[in-house]
């Protein structure tokens, strides 16, 4: 199992869960998060006076997949949040050791 981890721009994340839902992926979570990378944040002026907003608005998804669906999901994401555009975001990967569903004690493939 993988647990798939990817910062978007906001705006993005419908087309992001329309592509997932394509390939199977049934649930998501959904955090609003503010950071910056290369982007570095930008300059903007309002009523005369110029400020620096450092921290960027994006979105944080976790999904939760198994091992034959990890590469697909990964791609699914690049490719629907992706505008070739500094910013986009990142996705990461990571092993996922176990999962329990809570109501029913599935464990491993069967809780996701």
């Amino acid at each position: 199992m993988n647990l798939i981890m990817a910062i978007i721009q906001p705006h993005k994340l419908e087309d992001v869960r329309e592509a997932l839902s394509l390939i199977g992926v049934t649930g998501m979570t959904v955090t609003e998060v503010k950071g910056y990378g290369r982007q570095k944040g930008h300059t903007e002026i309002y009523r005369g006076a110029e400020y620096t907003i450092n921290y960027l608005p994006k979105v944080k998804i976790e999904v939760a997949v198994d091992d034959g669906t990890a590469d697909k999901a990964v791609e699914a994401i690049r490719t629907s949040a992706g505008q070739n555009k500094i910013g986009d975001g990142k996705i990461f990967v990571y092993d996922l050791l176990s999962a329990v569903r809570i109501r029913t004690g599935e464990s491993g493939d069967d809780a996701l």
